[in-house]
């Protein structure tokens, strides 16, 4: 890999940072993921106070650690890569090729993780190579607050599948550039099971070339805040992308996903589902959805949906999709957005089948997410999913209430 000289990217001049003029001189809050500050330089970003439309639906003060301008503690993540010998595993500092061709910081935590991880994991598919098996990336938390940068590349015409997976306990700032090439065909699946007083802070993004596919997986079960945030740039003609979520929030947790695609490139398709239950009190969960058609992406076909299973009383899902059209000539675009409880309808047409109603309840939920688990395409890891279901809904025997779906 090519190293390189890169100048860290400037913040817009500006007298309020993350906001915009009005013709009369005032400034306004910035709403459009488009236009929010994107900047390699943490000074550049204000201190989130929760009122930032990026942050209002975020508990920062969970957050807090990380956004201290401090380096982690040296020991407080372990990373451990199980790659097939055809992969290139290797490490870039900032400034080095191909680590920000795609990824520049567009929040403090990321600024600060792309600062603190003075060595980022690269992780790169060589042209034509087709993977049998997943590439594994292991991130286990052993306390304390800790930064880190991966780079996941997959060259011409190559296909593979990478899984990134967190355990145990840390205040982990993590950033993942990730970069299709031409023809390429490329799966990410991120799973967070942490324990429950971890705290996960993840910027993902991604740029996807000429006739290039991304399929890419949020999996968030475990954790006491998850912000695992996904952008992806379908850049070439013809690219696709996939973006999956599914999440399961208990008592106390806050699991976040705020999605951004970008349609750039003509006859570019897009797709975007995901899916969550909550039980507890306190139990929340947060998806917004930001689809951006550009002016040049003619032939576009997209369509985003978020859809929330409320299971018990005192747990609240914040759904929230936008969609900005900046060309008229595409084959469609749309988004949906439910939350509600379960749907008696179906629930009558179980029971009238004999079964019991605590089973057919467990029925409707582990339908109701399986639709993720199966996209997946790792047949243990899917097994390892459906189990963890069985495991959340066991918790809650007995205390389901009834409730038509709102």
């Amino acid at each position: 890999m090519t190293a390189t000289t890169q100048a860290p990217e400037t913040v817009p001049a500006a007298n309020v940072p993350g906001s915009t003029p009005h013709t009369d001189g005032a400034w306004a809050p910035v709403q459009t993921r488009s236009e929010r500050l994107r900047s390699f330089d943490p000074t550049g970003f204000e201190r989130p106070t929760g009122r930032e439309v990026n942050w209002k639906h975020t508990p920062v003060d969970r957050l807090a650690p990380l956004f201290e301008d401090v380096d982690g503690a040296a020991d407080a993540v372990a990373i451990t890569v199980s790659a097939p010998e055809s992969v290139i595993v290797t490490t870039n500092a900032a400034g080095e090729a191909p680590r920000g061709d795609v990824f520049v910081p567009e929040d403090l935590a990321a600024a600060i993780a792309w600062k603190r991880s003075v060595a980022a994991t690269v992780i790169g598919i060589p042209a034509g190579v087709e993977l049998a098996d997943p590439i594994v990336v292991d991130v286990q938390g052993n306390g304390g607050v800790a930064h880190a940068h991966f780079v996941l590349q997959a060259a011409p015409n190559a296909r593979g599948i990478v899984l990134l997976r967190h355990g145990g306990d840390a205040l982990l700032a993590e950033n993942v550039e990730i970069i299709v090439g031409d023809g390429a065909h490329l799966t990410v699946i991120s799973v967070q099971q942490w324990s429950d007083h971890a705290v996960h802070a993840a910027s993902h993004q991604a740029r996807v070339e000429r006739d290039a596919t991304l399929r890419h997986f949020v999996v968030s079960f475990g954790g006491g805040v998850v912000r695992v945030n996904p952008s992806v740039e379908l850049a070439g003609a013809g690219s696709q992308c996939q973006l999956y979520g599914l999440s399961y929030s208990d008592a106390g947790q806050h699991l976040e996903s705020q999605v951004y695609l970008f349609h750039k490139g003509r006859d570019t398709r897009g797709d975007v589902l995901y899916k969550g239950a909550l039980q507890g009190a306190g139990a929340r969960s947060v998806w917004i959805g930001d689809v951006l058609i550009g002016p040049d992406a003619v032939g576009t076909d997209s369509y985003e949906a978020n859809r929330n299973l409320v299971l018990t009383d005192g747990a609240r899902a914040e759904s929230i999709p936008n969609l900005e059209i900046e060309t008229g000539d595409i084959r469609g675009a749309g988004h949906a957005s439910a939350t509600g409880r379960f749907d008696d309808e179906q629930l009558f047409y179980l029971q009238s089948r004999g079964i019991s109603e605590d089973e057919a309840r467990r029925l409707v939920v582990v339908g109701f997410l399986s639709d993720i688990v199966q996209r997946i395409g790792i047949p243990a890891l899917e097994a390892e999913l459906h189990e963890a279901i069985q495991n959340e809904l066991r918790e809650i025997e007995g205390e389901i209430p009834e409730g038509a779906a709102s």
